[in-house]
């Protein structure tokens, strides 16, 4: 079975530097969350944050949806704060919503899933923590 590498340094700075709407699965109402203050973060760097969360009505004043394909028009990635055990679910409803992207945040792993959707032609970065990514390849912002 082929090993699930991520993408390069390059390959991810243009990613982010396309992206403009990114939809965060699983992003807490709760400031203290990391999915949180990842979220507020990619705000201040001018990314269209769409919170994906099962409760709540809005988080940081956007309105919340329960999944990516109830989200009106495209998004450009899924950033993904969830257990490895439910990625599957995510990856259905990422790939039924036609997105381009999807990001796994830390300790976020399935590897036999980021392989099948990039077999399809989706980017995938795994393990790794946008903000952080963000801030090391385009340079802190916020």
């Amino acid at each position: 079975m082929a090993t699930f590498l991520n993408p390069g340094d390059e390959a991810i700075r243009e990613l982010l530097r396309g992206v403009k709407r990114i939809a965060v699965v699983g992003l807490s109402p709760k400031p203290h969350r990391d999915s949180n203050r990842v979220a507020r973060y990619l705000q201040g760097a001018g990314y269209d944050v769409v919170p994906v969360y099962p409760r709540e009505e809005t988080i940081l004043g956007q309105r919340v949806f329960r999944s990516v394909r109830d989200i009106p028009g495209p998004v450009c990635l899924v950033d993904v704060f969830r257990r490895s055990e439910s990625l599957g679910e995510v990856f259905d409803d990422a790939l039924a919503a036609r997105a381009p992207a999807i990001w796994l945040q830390l300790d976020c792993i399935d590897e036999a899933r980021a392989l099948d959707a990039r077999a399809r032609g989706v980017t995938v970065v795994m393990d790794r923590c946008l903000m952080v990514e963000h801030a090391r390849l385009l340079g802190r912002r916020s």
